[in-house]
Parts: C-alpha cells; sequence; structure tokens
C-alpha cells in the first residue's frame, strides 16, 4: 500500500489529485469543529468532558461525523444522512419499478438516481437536525450533565430554525466535498470521508484507554488494545479479500468466418457479500427502542424494559439480540443485492454456462445455493467482528473506549483496500500510456 502511494506521488498527475483530496480532507476537519449559531460552547464541551461519548444514543452518528455530533457542529451530521439515502436508494431499486429501469439504464439512469439521493439526502438531513436540536434543547443528548439544559440558551423558533438550516446546508457541504473528490480527486470521495471521520477519533480514544487504565500506568491495557487491533485488521483484510469463485464457460459461435466467445472467467463471490451495511442496520434498529423509551414520559413496564436491557452495549439481552439482528441483515442484503436469476439469465442470453450445471433455472438455483452457503459465515464473522468491543476487553475495562470497534475496522479496511485498488489501476493506465507512445 505504503508503495502505491509513492509510486503515485512520483506521478504528476497523481499527485495533484492527491494533494487536492488532502486539501478537501483538511476543510472537512476544520468544519467539525466550527460551532452553530445558538449553542454555548463552554457548556458544550464541560458536558464532553463529564460524559462518555462512546456510549448513548448517537454513538454511530458521532463516530461518522468525527465527534462533530456531540459538539454540535455546522458538519454535526456528517455524512450519515447521504449513507442513509444511498442505502433506502438501494433498497427501493428492487421494489419500485421505475427505479429499477432507472439503474438498468446505464450513466443516465443513474445520474437520475443520484440526483433522486441528493433530495432525500436534504430531507434527512432536515429530519435529523430537527431531532438533535430538539434532544440539545431538552437535555437528554448528555443525560447527567448539570448543564446539559443550558446548551441551547435561547430556546426561540427563530433560534431552532437556524440552527436547522446551518446542519442541513453543512450536510450539503459534505457532499458536495465528497463529490468533488470522487470528479477531481482520487475517487470514492464520500467512503474517503467517512475513512477520515472514523480515523480521527482513533488518537483520542488510544489515550483514554491509557489514561483508564491501571496496569503498568495505562501501557499494558495500551498495547493489548493495539495488539487486538492489529489483529483484527489482519482478520478483516482476510476475509473481506476472501471470495468464491464460480466458473463461467463461454461457448464459440461463428460468424461468418469468425468465431466468438469460447473464452472462460469467472464469478466473484465475496464472503462478506452485505459488507457494514448489516452492522449499521442492526446498530440503527436497536437505538429506536432505546429513542423512543427515552423522550417518553411514562413509567410503563415497557420503559423500564428497554432502559434496562436495551441501552448497555455490555448487557447479554442487547448482545444476543446485536448478534441476531447482525446475521438477519447480512443474509435480507444479499437477498436483494444479489439476483441469480437475473445473473442466471444474463449468462444463459450471452452464451455462458457453468460446467456441470445446465443454462437457465438450475444455474440461478445453483448460485443461490452457493450464495447461501458463504453467506452463513460471513454473517458470523459481521457479528463477532461488532462484538469485539463488548465482549473482547471486558476484563480490562474497555469495553465501550475500544477504539477498533467493528463498525470501524470494517469501514477502514473496506475503504483502504478500495482506495488503494484504484490508485494502482490509475498508475497502470499511466504505464500503459507511456508504452503506448
Amino acid at each position: 500500500m505504503l508503495t502505491a502511494f509513492a509510486r503515485a506521488f512520483r506521478t504528476p498527475d497523481l499527485r495533484k489529485k492527491l494533494l487536492f483530496t488532502l486539501g478537501i480532507i483538511v476543510v472537512y476537519r476544520v468544519g467539525t469543529h466550527v460551532p452553530i449559531p445558538g449553542v454555548d460552547y463552554k457548556n458544550v464541551q464541560s458536558c464532553i468532558d463529564m460524559a462518555d461519548t462512546n456510549r448513548g444514543l448517537f454513538s454511530l452518528i458521532n463516530m461518522f461525523s468525527g465527534g462533530a455530533l456531540l459538539q454540535i457542529t455546522i458538519f454535526a451530521l456528517g455524512i450519515m444522512p447521504y449513507i442513509t439515502a444511498s442505502i433506502i436508494l438501494q433498497l427501493l431499486t428492487v421494489v419500485i419499478p421505475r427505479l429499477e429501469a432507472l439503474k438498468k439504464e446505464g450513466s443516465a439512469g443513474t445520474a437520475k438516481i443520484t440526483q433522486y439521493t441528493r433530495y432525500l439526502t436534504v430531507a434527512l438531513a432536515i429530519l435529523q437536525g430537527t431531532g438533535l436540536v430538539a434532544t440539545a434543547r431538552s437535555g437528554a443528548l448528555f443525560s447527567g450533565c448539570p448543564v446539559a439544559n443550558q446548551i441551547v440558551p435561547d430556546q426561540s423558533i427563530f433560534t431552532t430554525i437556524t440552527m436547522v438550516v446551518t446542519m442541513t446546508a453543512g450536510t450539503c457541504v459534505v457532499m458536495w466535498l465528497g463529490e468533488i473528490i470522487t470528479d477531481r480527486g482520487i475517487g470514492n470521495g464520500m467512503s474517503i470521508l467517512m475513512f477520515i471521520s472514523i480515523a480521527a477519533t482513533f488518537p483520542s480514544a488510544l489515550w483514554t484507554v491509557k489514561i483508564s487504565g491501571k496496569l503498568a500506568d495505562g501501557w499494558i491495557e495500551f498495547g493489548t488494545v493495539i495488539a487486538v487491533g492489529l489483529a483484527m485488521v489482519g482478520l478483516v483484510v482476510f476475509v473481506e479479500q476472501a471470495q468464491r469463485r464460480i466458473p463461467v464457460q463461454y461457448a464459440k459461435r461463428m460468424i461468418g468466418r469468425r468465431s466468438y466467445g469460447g473464452t472462460s472467467t469467472y464469478i466473484p463471490l465475496k464472503v462478506n457479500q452485505a459488507g457494514v451495511i448489516p452492522v449499521i442496520f442492526a446498530s440503527s434498529l436497536l437505538y429506536i427502542p432505546s429513542l423512543i423509551a427515552q423522550f417518553s414520559k411514562s413509567d410503563s413496564g415497557w420503559k423500564t424494559w428497554v432502559t434496562n436491557n436495551l441501552t448497555k452495549g455490555d448487557h447479554p439481552i442487547y448482545i444476543t439480540m446485536y448478534f441476531l439482528l447482525i446475521v438477519f441483515f447480512a443474509f435480507f442484503y444479499v437477498a436483494i443485492s444479489f439476483n441469480p436469476e437475473e445473473v442466471a439469465d444474463n449468462m444463459k442470453k450471452y452464451g455462458g454456462f457453468i460446467p456441470g450445471i445446465r443454462a437457465g433455472r438450475p444455474t440461478a438455483e445453483y448460485l443461490s445455493y452457493v450464495l447461501n452457503r458463504i453467506t452463513w459465515p460471513g454473517s458470523l464473522y459481521l457479528g463477532l467482528i461488532a462484538l469485539v468491543p463488548t465482549v473482547a476487553l471486558v476484563g480490562f475495562g474497555a469495553n465501550q473506549n475500544f477504539p477498533f470497534g467493528g463498525t470501524s475496522i470494517l469501514i477502514i479496511v473496506g475503504v483502504g483496500l478500495e482506495t488503494v485498488k484504484q490508485i494502482e489501476s490509475q498508475l497502470q493506465q499511466r504505464n500503459y500510456e507511456g508504452f503506448l507512445r
């Protein structure tokens, strides 16, 4: 990976793209520290110092925003509205025929779906921004902080609208920054901003583990976290690169005096076909009961049960439900994102077949059978990786402060591998151009 970056910096065109991307990253990180109007920044910092920022309802969004959410800055919502909008549009593509037709139209249809994603991102940003402002005004954002009710001193309608509009505009700017990285930078802009947001929280989280440690002034806990983190990175890289290659043979066809086809290729089915999306779905779904219970003013039995069992990440019921939801959403997302019947029809249309399997319906059944078999280890792997922060280091008392969480490691490794592949492909393209000259 380091060799690819060194070669890229020696190429003038790629060096400009890398420096441009670094400049956009600096702008993004500066925006995550600029507070929005109407917020008492000193009270926010006091509550952050007292609270455990790795716990609570907003920990997932806070991670994706690089810690900007709890600081209530202009980029407080970060990239999360765009991620949610993209996932929703991807799910609706399977349900709504119009979106499915647009997806098959090529670049024009993809541009239209991207436009719909932008509109939905703005709507979600308004919704999430309103919820964040309401939570900050009520003091529920930092429960237990003495000055939590004084974070927003002026609770007038004008101030509230100004705060929501500012955060929505910040989300639009983040979306624009990601798109210009894709167009003028090294590509994969949204994922790179997500990568930076998560990686920015690592130093403070590691130092928190060191300060809270008791063995050898915290250095043993610190070293253990580093070792476990490196082991997790190696495991994630190994599994993310693993794939089942199904061979495909194309029959020869004679058109005039020329023969076409006769080539052999393969269909790569990844062990983790769903990526990090099941973890995000499971985390978001488990936050809904806690969010409802937090804003509910009744003292009913369901609120007590939710408060006792679903608000603590190390509770056995929470861990069990979290694991089962990850496994379920892994199968669910793979089922809607990979259509064996469509793949089998395309293979049959172009004269392709799997050796030993008849074309058509038997091919679709075989692909579905293989996909289900490799999804089981992939889903179990996702569940185990996601539970590492709450299970692996309980003995060291750092279960909630563990920086190498499952979601963060999956995203960082996935984005890192994809970025390196893009840089290497651009280097190969330039080497071929030089060879042709």
